[in-house]
């Protein structure tokens, strides 16, 4: 043992006298060579720039990314900032590892282009939820905003007339739910021969003369109703409105679904979310028609009856413009000229890609069209088409308008410095 040590102890003073000596003047000499400087400097900052770029990180305060975009996402209580050249929203949190479970909400949808800087988007964890339909009573996990999405998130079938109602939880250990407790009131349907036409009515009332109200049905006193109006309403009730005398005819005909348009300064300008799915409703109108020799000569509207409510379909629309006021970097405009670019931008249109002149107030949703007279856009040009020179999307794309603006005041003013001077001494340029 002693041997064996004492021969590992000459190998160590033989490295230290003779090759390590060696290695050294090894390296001086490769240290001799022209490319060696360069390639250990080039060495060095690339460490370092990984390095950076790890802290960065970390620290969500990453530098920009060619061609990217900078994209701010809200979720679990914090807010995470990463450059991305991901095309949609769904690929992001792909790329991310960030999972959407069961019940929970991404605004805007999976499929949306993320088309600007400072692109949003909001994640909404589910919590567990308590429906109550009649006697049944199921648990689920949702993130909608409005009770009726939550029962629908849930799979529980809807009907327009049904009630939708939410409210805490009470007794949560004998809930077995801590979230909120969604009621749904349902209407009780009643077959209904309404002057020959066949429909089923769902009502809230209790007796045939409720549902003749609540539907607002109008009789005349020659009408028959059977059963009698005081009759109570059981579920599939048989219920007839009968007119003699007089040719009665009904048309059915839509009732257009409601929008209901909410701004959301939390989702970035153009992106959109449906809150709460909408449907178009129906109606039967009633016609009395005149006849002479059997001929018809004129007709009537005697009533409309709704026999299916419409659904109010609730969107939240983006408004956030921060975004767009970063895309002037992809535009071209050089960044020694950007206060003067959003001075006049911001006087001209409040940094809004979709207003024609006279619109005040918040920035309007693309109407489909462009006003063929007057300003429009950021830079409010006169007339808006004049901007199909920088792209054929320059009714919508805020990028394409910077393109035709910066043009604009190069050829016009020289520089978006001498715009800016005109339009401060003139209120316009």
């Amino acid at each position: 043992m002693r041997k064996r040590f004492q021969r590992l102890q000459l190998r160590v003073s033989r490295y230290r006298r003779v090759r390590w000596p060696r290695r050294v003047r090894s390296l001086k000499i490769a240290s001799r060579h022209p490319y060696a400087v360069p390639f250990i400097t080039l060495l060095v900052l690339v460490i370092l720039s990984y390095s950076g770029y790890l802290l960065a990180r970390g620290t969500n305060n990453l530098p920009p990314v060619q061609d990217a975009k900078i994209v701010i996402i809200s979720h679990d209580g914090e807010q995470q900032i990463v450059p991305s050249k991901e095309p949609t929203v769904g690929a992001l949190l792909a790329k991310l590892h960030l999972t959407l479970n069961t019940g929970d909400v991404v605004e805007p949808v999976a499929a949306t282009l993320i088309n600007q800087d400072e692109f949003r988007i909001n994640i909404y964890r589910a919590v567990p939820v308590e429906i109550v339909d009649g006697t049944n009573t199921t648990f689920s996990f949702s993130a909608a905003t409005t009770p009726r999405a939550i029962a629908q998130q849930a799979g529980t079938n809807l009907y327009p007339e049904d009630i939708v109602t939410t409210s805490p939880v009470q007794n949560f250990v004998q809930a077995g739910s801590i979230g909120e407790q969604v009621v749904v009131d349902r209407a009780t349907p009643v077959n209904v021969d309404l002057y020959g036409t066949p429909v089923v009515l769902r009502t809230h009332a209790t007796t045939v003369a409720g549902l003749v109200k609540s539907a607002g049905i109008k009789l005349i006193k020659t009408d028959q109703v059977v059963p009698a109006l005081n009759t109570p309403i059981a579920a599939n009730e048989q219920v007839a409105f009968i007119r003699t005398g007089t040719k009665v005819e009904t048309d059915t005909e839509t009732i257009p679904m409601p929008v209901q348009i909410i701004d959301d300064n939390s989702l970035a300008y153009g992106t959109s979310a449906v809150r709460q799915q909408g449907a178009n409703g129906q109606q039967i109108v009633t016609y009395q028609v005149s006849l002479q020799n059997n001929v018809e000569t004129g007709r009537t509207t005697i009533q409309t009856v709704v026999t299916k409510q419409p659904v109010t379909q609730i969107e939240v629309i983006g408004t956030s413009l921060s975004g767009i006021k970063g895309d002037m970097a992809l535009a071209g405009i050089a960044a020694s000229d950007y206060q003067y670019a959003d001075y006049i931008i911001s006087n001209e249109s409040g940094w809004c890609p979709t207003k024609a002149q006279g619109q005040y107030g918040s920035c309007p949703p693309y109407a489909g069209y462009v006003p063929s007279y007057g300003g429009y856009g950021l830079c409010q040009a006169t007339p808006g088409s004049k901007m199909s020179a920088a792209g054929g999307d320059w009714a919508t794309n805020p990028i394409t308008q910077l393109e035709w603006c910066s043009g604009y005041a190069q050829s016009r003013y020289g520089s978006w410095y001498n715009a800016y001077i005109h339009w401060v001494d003139n209120h316009s340029w």
